[in-house]
């Protein structure tokens, strides 16, 4: 398994509001081994490093995340992180 970092940016922050659940529920039932993740302090998007097989496996687990889904980011970054 190769690890991933999602940096994501918020353009909707009020609905962002509303979909924070479903987020956060999103990864808690992916049950990775090892995955952290939280928002930035001054609540302008934020960051999850997870695993997975390869950066195509990597890319549908973040296309199904809530705040892609309803188009909520503004920008987001998917990069294979070498530790």
């Amino acid at each position: 398994m190769k690890k991933f970092i999602f940096f994501y940016f918020n353009e909707h922050l009020n609905k962002i509001r509303e979909i924070i659940p479903f987020h956060i529920n999103y990864w808690k039932v992916l049950e990775f081994d090892s995955y952290s993740g939280g928002p930035f302090s001054d609540k302008t998007g934020g960051m999850i490093i997870f695993t997975a097989e390869n950066i195509i496996e990597a890319k549908k687990i973040i296309d199904e995340d809530p705040f892609i889904r309803e188009k909520l980011i503004a920008e987001y970054f998917l990069k294979e992180w070498l530790t």
